[in-house]
């Protein structure tokens, strides 16, 4: 299947997918995920330990702040299509910058919410109107490439800003756990410099367009089965940061430190290999092969760690067996990532990639909202059979996933 829906638009930026465009584009990724990074390792503690939250609160208030993030992507998304995408990217990363300094002053669980509610929708917009500027600016031939060296990038950007963030926790004093929070908040300020320098793609045709902005995406039923079916494959999310480590403590001999191995086993693959992962992934047809073959990949990945909790392993064996569930399930990320990047991308209609993208998008934060609850519950109470299940959700999505793509390219004429 050829990619039809979108044109290419280029406006002084060199020729699409080469030159100036990757490079500020890979830059602002790198400012971000570092900070990005840093966040992740410190927040919870931070929030702990220093404002004096209950983790409880914390939980709730973080599933909260992402349940409302989930809805503003598609209606930022809307307002990239309609002022540019370049514009609303830099609002955005100032948005975000914003609410990390506010989640800084935060020192009640009101002011905490309300931070955290506001860094979710703004990131949340960020990665629609991102896809959009992206997409105004890279030709669709090579879009997966570009988006696979920014995924790539991500994820060096975590590590090296997890790094950051260990030194924080090592010193443990208030003034450290602030000091790495702020330099999240320099990560999208600098991103929001860079992005201001790309070139404005052409005049948004979808200007004219003044419906709502969630209307036109819920009348497009292969795109929202799309969503749907890429929503379902994204809880694979939650299985390394949270799922792994609880069944690794409770269910297998496997040593605590294996959770840290893994982790780094994730990021170093995906920082070396996500590039080479996404070449054969060209058009519509081979994004969707790849989202097949990632979703039989993931649900050969869960009855491996299924397999982990089995008697008799030892420490040894059971750590044999986790690193080749996490090699499977690495592999299979990158592959559903590149296929899906092209699937979303490539089925949105040109004048509307920034709803599209907000609407795709939304799979990303219902997967950090509701996974948690629901991979820990099915895993952890329901043991191997909890693990199998799951697998055989990833299995049925990605084969389902074909299916709907030829669907929605059918009604793009």
């Amino acid at each position: 299947m050829a990619n039809t829906s979108l044109s290419a638009t280029r406006s002084g930026g060199g020729p699409a997918g080469s030159g100036r465009t990757p490079r500020v584009l890979l830059l602002a990724q790198c400012g971000n995920s570092v900070g990005d990074g840093v966040f992740l390792v410190v927040s919870a503690l931070y929030f702990t330990g220093v404002v004096g939250l209950s983790a409880q609160r914390v939980g709730a208030g973080l599933a909260v702040a992402w349940a409302v993030g989930s809805l503003a992507g598609t209606p930022l998304g809307a307002l990239a299509d309609r002022r540019g995408p370049r514009g609303v990217s830099v609002l955005l990363a100032l948005a975000t910058a914003t609410a990390v300094g506010a989640l800084l002053l935060a020192d009640s669980f009101p002011a905490f919410l309300a931070a955290a509610t506001l860094y979710a929708t703004a990131q949340t917009g960020l990665a629609a109107a991102r896809q959009a500027l992206l997409a105004g600016l890279v030709a669709p031939a090579d879009r997966t490439a570009v988006l696979a060296r920014l995924q790539a990038v991500l994820n060096a950007g975590l590590a090296v800003g997890a790094a950051l963030g260990g030194v924080a926790l090592h010193l443990g004093t208030p003034a450290a756990h602030r000091a790495a929070l702020a330099l999240d908040a320099a990560g999208f300020l600098l991103c929001a410099l860079l992005l201001s320098r790309l070139p404005a793609p052409g005049p948004p045709a979808a200007a004219r367009d003044r419906s709502a902005p969630g209307v036109a995406v819920l009348r497009d039923r292969p795109y929202v089965l799309l969503t749907l079916l890429h929503t379902v494959l994204l809880l694979r999310m939650p299985l390394l940061s949270l799922a792994l480590p609880l069944w690794i403590t409770r269910r297998t001999d496997a040593p605590d430190w294996t959770v840290s191995a893994l982790f780094v086993l994730n990021t170093l693959a995906v920082t070396f290999f996500q590039v080479r992962a996404a070449r054969s992934v060209t058009d519509l047809g081979t994004a969707a092969r790849a989202v097949r073959g990632a979703g039989a990949v993931m649900a050969a990945a869960c009855a491996v760690f299924a397999a982990g909790a089995l008697p008799g392993l030892g420490a040894g064996g059971a750590v044999a067996v986790l690193v080749l569930g996490s090699v499977l399930l690495v592999a299979a990320e990158m592959r559903h990532s590149a296929g899906s990047w092209q699937l979303g991308l490539g089925l949105a209609p040109a004048d509307r990639i920034g709803r599209y993208q907000g609407f795709y998008g939304t799979g990303v934060p219902v997967a950090r909202t509701l996974g948690p609850l629901l991979v820990t519950t099915l895993l952890l109470d329901g043991g191997p059979a909890g693990w199998l299940l799951l697998g055989g959700a990833f299995l049925a999505a990605g084969a389902a996933t074909g299916p709907a793509a030829r669907w929605a390219a059918r009604t793009r004429g």
